[in-house]
């Protein structure tokens, strides 16, 4: 089976669980002998990715990563963008000729790429891991333009992009979370789809695997692993060390943006917490390590979580966790059962529920054990498993489309 997955990015920028999660997808397929290619887009001023012939990071995005926000050029740069990934984007088909085309995230780019698929007849599984479907349609830069000229729309027609959405029709979606799936009806009530939550790797998080008792002597040590963005909540876990004792750390482990941080770490020293908050960063591989040596994992998002991954790492960890359980994170999250819940954006119930699990032995074992049972239902081989059959029944569906399976050892 030949498979072209899109992407804004794939790793090693490590910008997002979804980034990550999707390459283990992928090199799962490959290891079970599909032919998978990757057309993506690259992060500006992170370190270049080794070769590798199947990634193609050509596309050219219209977000700022590290400022999180749009780079605004002017209306023939932008239109020039969008051409160009649209070549990239038929010269990656006509290089693979894929049976399907798996998408994974357009955020950063143009929904129209979706429009060139369907225009050469191509069927698409749709991998949708927030609402991206929601807000790009209205995201796209020269189209801006174009609702306000007529000599850009006409520009715009004369280069052969679409003026309007996708249809989507034939295409189905693996939403993470009803949650997700309930965002992205809104916005697109006619696409099929079914929700199929992501996964750990159980190599670098094994949830049967030996770690540091739980019943350890608290040492106060707090950890914040994630995407470092105002939405993410790290202020929150900040000022909840204000109402927790002066031995108690917080380290804060994560990319992202980039002003957001050096805000963090001016907050941190403006409530003169000194040398107790940390900033650092660190490849997955060391991240059990970092897990097994903190007291608490907290999870202080303050948005609605699509997901969210890094609770099930900590769980896999036997970490007990602190968190908003919000969005599709509280379609796992349990208070009181496998985590401690506390209001998003409320430093002072951090710190309370932070207390109670370091006061509580009882309490913080139990919420480690079911966090262990929890972690293990949600691995990325499951998830591997589950996408390719979805993306085998799209290409089943397709008129006159090979009978072909995805399975092991098909294609």
């Amino acid at each position: 089976m030949r498979v072209l997955a899109l992407t804004n990015l794939y790793p090693p920028h490590f910008y997002g669980g979804y980034e990550l999660t999707c390459r283990d997808v992928l090199e799962r397929w490959r290891a079970r002998g599909h032919q998978v290619g990757v057309l993506t887009s690259r992060l500006p001023g992170a370190v270049d990715a080794p070769e590798d012939r199947n990634v193609w990071r050509r596309l050219r995005p219209y977000w700022d990563w590290e400022a999180a926000s749009e780079r605004r050029g002017s209306a023939l740069a932008s239109l020039l963008a969008e051409t160009a990934n649209r070549r990239h984007l038929r010269r990656a088909i006509r290089r693979m000729a894929p049976d399907v085309v798996s998408v994974w995230h357009l955020g950063g780019l143009s929904i129209g790429l979706l429009n060139t698929v369907e225009g050469l007849g191509l069927p698409m599984g749709l991998v949708v891991g927030d609402d991206w479907l929601c807000y790009l349609p209205g995201l796209v830069p020269w189209q801006a333009h174009a609702r306000r000229s007529r000599l850009w729309r006409l520009a715009g027609r004369a280069a052969g992009l679409p003026t309007g959405p996708p249809t989507l029709h034939g295409s189905v979606a693996a939403f993470v979370s009803s949650f997700t799936a309930a965002r992205t009806a809104a916005c697109w009530p006619d696409l099929a789809g079914r929700v199929v939550p992501p996964g750990i790797d159980p190599v670098d998080f094994p949830a049967g695997g030996p770690s540091a008792s739980p019943r350890r002597a608290w040492t106060g040590r707090l950890l914040y692993v994630g995407r470092v963005d105002p939405a993410k909540g790290a202020h929150t876990a900040v000022a909840a060390m204000r109402h927790l004792p002066a031995d108690h750390t917080l380290t804060i482990i994560g990319g992202g943006h980039s002003q957001h941080r050096a805000d963090l770490a001016a907050y941190a020293r403006d409530l003169g917490l000194g040398e107790r908050v940390q900033f650092d960063r660190c490849p997955r591989g060391e991240l059990r390590g970092r897990y097994l040596a903190a007291d608490v994992v907290v999870f202080p998002s303050e948005w609605d979580e699509p997901f969210g991954l890094v609770p099930l790492e900590a769980m896999a960890c036997g970490r007990p966790v602190v968190a908003t359980a919000r969005g599709g994170s509280a379609e796992y999250l349990r208070d009181g059962d496998n985590c401690v819940v506390f209001p998003a954006g409320d430093a002072q119930a951090l710190a309370d529920a932070v207390r109670r699990l370091a006061a509580d032995d009882a309490l913080r074992n139990r919420v480690v054990a079911a966090g262990r049972t929890t972690a293990a239902r949600y691995t990325v081989d499951r998830y591997a498993d589950e996408l390719e059959s979805l993306h085998e029944e799209v290409l089943a569906a397709r008129p006159g489309g090979p009978g072909g399976s995805m399975h092991r050892g098909g294609g």
